[in-house]
């Protein structure tokens, strides 16, 4: 599974990052996590963005925005332009 990772990264309190919501233990060692713990982490993520969502919470970018965002400033770079 591709890591939600959404470069991001800031803990909260309780060890949760406010870019994927995935805790601390869920972002340890991401690439040796089985197939199951891939699935439970992408549920515990769906959760804890419900509950930042309605609390009024900043909800980070998405992967595919960053994406986006990279792409932008790569290209501006290429052609000289100011980040």
């Amino acid at each position: 599974m591709e890591s939600p990772c959404v470069a991001c990264c800031r803990l909260n309190e309780e060890k949760i990052c406010v870019g994927c919501y995935r805790h601390m233990d869920e972002i340890v060692d991401w690439r040796r996590k089985t197939p199951e713990e891939y699935q439970q982490i992408a549920i515990n993520i769906q959760q804890r963005k419900a509950i930042a969502c309605s609390l009024g919470e900043t909800v980070p970018m998405t992967e595919a925005e960053w994406k986006a965002a990279r792409a932008r400033n790569a290209a501006k770079s290429l052609v000289g332009g100011a980040l």
